[in-house]
């Protein structure tokens, strides 16, 4: 490992993600592992950003240091823009980060890459983002995108309020006031959630899509921890967070087309496979163009996608080897799995992981 490439930003993500990569490797559970041939493997790697991949990630370095002990891997979850500044600075080998690097942004210098090199970013995590609430005596209910949009703005402020009671027909809303919470730092998750309503109901959502919250009202919560237990600890209250947080807590089914579909893995990933990559990248860029409007069969348009952001050509070759075995096994199929039983996400399909392992083969 080359150290001069870890400034100051890395002290503070590394000191934070010693923790997460001690928790991985103590955990040695882990029943997937890399190929035979990652096993020779030796260094340090160190990556930074969303912490929606936190419980994936932890699944991934314990399999990844059980199959490589001579290999050590830290992940800081700091946040999407956390790991995108840091990934920037040359502070880490690689980034987590829920959405993939705008186009004014990739004109840029990234610190650890070749000048002039294209980026590599991969849509390794999957998840669903549930809608979830807390009333009691009722587990579910069916919403479209404009009544979650009104009761988000404010302009829906009661739970027995008419655009509610006609699509949930037979259940008996209470004439309570809703609190609707929302995250109070930069979340991926939020700008993935806005994204949503924006696309899908355009005349009840006008604000732009960002991972900071554009509206006064409702509830602040810091992350997702504390969005889900503002919603746990409330009455009538109503959040978002990743899927994998929503035990114990009442979901919304969305209506896509004529049909109400309830999150799933297969659902959120069936919404990725149904979306174009976006337009005018380099081949290893693999940011998508998810159509949350879509009126597909069984898709679920409430998901977020989060990459994992390397460079095409490292300025430092040190760690190339590490980098692409990582990444390799976090496209396998063991590596997806053990995301999935660990985060509850959606594996990748095979004609995405296809893209994915063509563009981990171009980094040198």
């Amino acid at each position: 490992m080359n150290l001069t490439r870890f400034g100051a930003p890395a002290v503070v993500a590394v000191a934070a993600a010693l923790a997460l990569s001690s928790c991985a490797t103590n955990e040695g559970g882990a029943t997937a592992a890399p190929g035979d041939d990652a096993a020779a493997l030796s260094g340090t790697l160190v990556g930074a950003g969303a912490s929606s991949q936190g419980s994936a990630q932890e699944a991934w370095i314990a399999a990844f240091q059980t199959a490589n002990p001579d290999v050590t891997i830290d992940y800081d979850p700091a946040g999407s823009g956390a790991g995108r500044e840091s990934f920037q600075k040359g502070a880490v080998d690689f980034a987590g980060s829920d959405r993939a690097f705008k186009e004014d942004e990739l004109t840029g210098d990234f610190a650890a890459c070749t000048p002039g090199t294209d980026l590599v970013e991969l849509p390794l995590y999957i998840s669903p983002i549930a809608i979830v609430f807390n009333l009691d005596g009722i587990d579910s209910l069916d919403l479209d995108a404009a009544t979650v949009a009104k009761i988000f703005t404010g302009e829906i402020a009661t739970w027995n309020d008419p655009a509610i009671a006609s699509q949930n027909p037979g259940v008996e809303l209470p004439d309570a006031a809703i609190t609707a919470v929302h995250r109070s730092d930069d979340s991926g998750t939020t700008e993935n959630f806005l994204e949503y309503l924006a696309q899908a109901a355009p005349e009840a959502w006008t604000a732009e899509p960002d991972g900071v919250w554009p509206l006064a009202g409702g509830e602040a919560a810091q992350g997702t921890s504390g969005v889900v237990d503002a919603v746990t600890n409330g009455t009538g209250t109503i959040g978002y967070a990743d899927a994998s947080r929503a035990d114990g807590l009442g979901t919304v089914s969305i209506k896509v087309g004529d049909e109400y579909v309830a999150y799933s893995p297969e659902a959120a990933a069936a919404i990725v496979d149904a979306s174009p990559l976006t337009a005018g990248r380099a081949d290893t860029d693999l940011a998508i163009e998810l159509d949350r409007s879509s009126a597909e069969a069984d898709v679920y348009p409430v998901v977020l996608v989060s990459y994992l952001v390397a460079c095409s050509e490292y300025a430092e070759p040190d760690n190339v080897e590490l980098v692409t075995e990582y990444l390799s096994y976090l496209a396998s199929e063991d590596g997806q799995a053990a995301a999935a039983e660990s985060a509850g996400s959606a594996p990748i399909s095979d004609t995405l992981r296809e893209r994915i392992v063509t563009a981990i083969d171009t980094i040198e």
